[in-house]
């Protein structure tokens, strides 16, 4: 997966020189997502995009997030219901942890997990080729809104 980049002008830049057209309603799908902290479904997406743009539809924002994944800028993350949510993908070897109240994103340096990938593989036959770690739970701000 490549490196993601960092600005939604980064992000149309490289949709663009992959060859896709970067229309008004495609442009406000990437400045949403590039600019949330939080992880967003596709309907968030949409109700976001439609304020600044009233003609978008639902169908673009599914595509747009699915181009955005192919090319490595965003990366889906699951969630309690079983559907999906969006955030910028990770840069280099991070890991995500996720507010199930709020959908709030955080990421974090992945620690060496060498030893347990290899027992896991050992005891499993698989060879692994990747992993990815997200751990749930509530950011101070919902566990405090909690007490």
């Amino acid at each position: 997966m490549s490196t993601p980049f960092s600005s939604s002008k980064d992000w149309l830049s490289r949709l663009a020189n992959h060859g896709y057209r970067l229309t008004e309603p495609r442009r406000v799908i990437v400045e949403i997502i590039a600019a949330s902290d939080r992880a967003l479904n596709p309907l968030e997406v949409f109700d976001l995009g439609r304020d600044a743009c009233p003609g978008l539809g639902l169908v673009t924002v599914y595509r747009t997030l699915e181009k955005l994944e192919d090319l490595g800028l965003v990366q889906r993350v699951h969630q309690a219901d079983g559907c999906h949510a969006y955030l910028r993908a990770a840069n280099g070897h991070e890991h995500i942890l996720l507010c199930n109240q709020c959908g709030q994103a955080v990421f974090f340096a992945g620690d060496d997990l060498t030893s347990l990938l290899e027992r896991v593989a050992r005891q499993s036959g698989f060879e692994i080729q990747e992993h990815w770690l997200q751990l749930h739970g509530l950011c101070a701000r919902c566990r405090d809104s909690v007490r």
